[in-house]
């Protein structure tokens, strides 16, 4: 649906459900747009709270707001620690017998640089439309009092990442308690304050929780839809795995006239060490990166079942040539990815200056498969440096250290959470895919896997769990960056999306 909508939709469709009775697509509809104004001005204090993830006060904010959010809908809440990290539980039972929907939901956000934001404060959500020449300007709250348009925006960190998806969940609670429509199963919820930085505290919470936790499905209300936009559920999600090299010279920085052509600069050594890695279409060719991966030709065309136009999206990105380690997009996503992440050494613009640093440091992220050993991977890449013909140290190099060996490097890895995948041919998936086609009048994008990191191998793990995300925000969402943002449109759809799984027959 296009242009702008006024309030009075559900008249305008003759909207007229009956109570208890399960809404038909035209209906949902109806009720989502009826609940939209008061949804958005709950989404909009929800996102003035602050949410970094190593912030205590934030995190306990945030806790307060969440534990009262489903408190007020019917659910028995607590918070459960793992270490010194909280997170919030949510029950809500309808009968002994019942089966179980636990869902997953993001709360924290990622670190915000505001000189970045075209906005005062990335934590004070404001709602935008695009003009004629592509400029998105603000626009009053108040404007939505008379009309909504699908197309403005609203920017602030963690719209889409992802307080805009737990927002569109509580929304679709408050229209199945207003037209009395009863689930068919009871409904956990978990609330993680620390996926940005990889859940560390996820997986132990899973282990003493078990049985607090035990359901039979798993619904994650995390993620970014399909490059179509088309409503997405998402049977995979790639697990991370990260390392710190830091490669050592001199033991300070030194002035670069009075020692070029005589001190090292580790810089070149590093570079040597990360360009070695991939070939130049983009391959990783250390050996046995990719071992244990094979596609057949069913596979690829199952997963290259959906709309998506390779050329299309290079330009979307802005590249000429996409890496050649899959023929399309989905099925470089079936692979384990290498990525430099981040590169320090000495400084640059405004502040740059004629010197040899002392060091080069570079971050590294794995993208993990579940066909993927991290520690095998990292072993892999461990095993490279030492062949290149350098020594390890433990943080900063000893005086013998530097004296003895001429090639010096720091490494340092962690494993955040392995992958997942769960069959397309599942109850999980048939259950959330008829509530899609129920919702949308069409087939929802399937994906095999996607290419961002979940934390879901705990509850896979420990409880066997089949999990499947429900995507919400628009693709071009700007997430982990500046001007975040989430498409009306999509809020709509997203809690358009959450009744049609919350009045979905589970036992089907």
């Amino acid at each position: 649906m296009t242009g702008k909508v006024w309030l009075l939709l559900p008249i305008l469709l003759g909207w007229n459900i009956s109570m208890g009775q399960v809404p038909n697509q035209e209906e949902m509809q109806a009720l989502a747009w009826e609940q939209m104004p008061s949804a958005i001005k709950e989404f909009r204090e929800f996102l003035e709270i602050p949410n970094l993830s190593r912030n205590k006060e934030h995190q306990m904010n945030n806790v307060r707001w969440c534990m009262d959010a489903f408190q007020k809908r019917g659910f028995q809440t607590q918070v459960l620690m793992s270490g010194t990290s909280p997170f919030v539980f949510a029950e809500r039972k309808i009968s002994n017998s019942a089966p179980t929907l636990l869902v997953y939901l993001q709360i924290d956000g990622q670190p915000v640089d505001s000189s970045s934001w075209a906005q005062e404060d990335p934590f004070i959500p404001v709602l935008k439309e695009k003009d004629s020449e592509g400029n998105w300007n603000i626009i009053p709250w108040n404007t939505l009092e008379t009309e909504i348009d699908p197309e403005w925006r609203i920017f602030g960190r963690s719209t889409s990442d992802s307080k805009g998806n737990g927002m569109a969940f509580l929304a679709a609670l408050d229209i199945i308690d207003r037209e009395e429509l009863k689930p068919s199963y009871n409904v956990k919820v978990i609330m993680d304050l620390e996926e940005e930085i990889g859940s560390p505290n996820l997986p132990q919470l899973v282990k003493d929780q078990k049985e607090l936790l035990a359901s039979d499905m798993l619904l994650i209300l995390d993620g970014t839809r399909h490059v179509s936009n088309l409503p997405t559920l998402t049977f995979g999600a790639r697990g991370i795995a990260k390392i710190t090299m830091t490669v050592f010279g001199a033991k300070v920085d030194l002035h670069s006239g009075q020692y070029g052509n005589f001190a090292p600069n580790p810089v070149f050594g590093l570079s040597r060490l990360l360009a070695g890695m991939k070939d130049d279409e983009g391959r990783v060719i250390l050996p046995g990166f990719y071992d244990g991966i094979e596609l057949s030709d069913e596979e690829k065309a199952l997963i290259n079942n959906i709309p998506e136009d390779q050329a299309q999206l290079r330009n979307r990105i802005g590249i000429a040539k996409s890496e050649a380690v899959g023929a399309t997009y989905q099925e470089a996503l079936q692979y384990p990815s290498l990525n430099v992440r981040g590169l320090r050494a000495a400084w640059v613009g405004d502040e740059v200056r004629t010197i040899i640093p002392a060091k080069a440091i570079a971050e590294i992220d794995l993208r993990l498969v579940a066909e993927s050993d991290p520690e095998r991977l990292i072993s892999i890449i461990r095993q490279y440096i030492t062949d290149a013909g350098y020594h390890f140290v433990d943080g900063t190099p000893t005086d013998e250290e530097r004296k003895q060996f001429p090639k010096l490097i720091d490494f340092n890895s962690n494993i955040s959470y392995r992958a997942f995948r769960t069959p397309f041919d599942s109850d999980i998936g048939h259950f959330l895919e008829h509530a899609l086609i129920r919702a949308f009048g069409s087939k929802p994008v399937l994906m095999r896997t996607t290419g961002g990191s979940q934390p879901m191998s705990p509850f896979i793990e420990a409880m066997a769990l089949p999990a499947v995300a429900l995507r919400i925000p628009n693709p071009d969402n700007n997430i982990h960056g500046p001007n975040e943002n989430l498409r009306i449109g999509n809020f709509l759809e997203g809690i358009q999306s959450c009744l049609a799984v919350l009045t979905e027959d589970i036992t089907k």
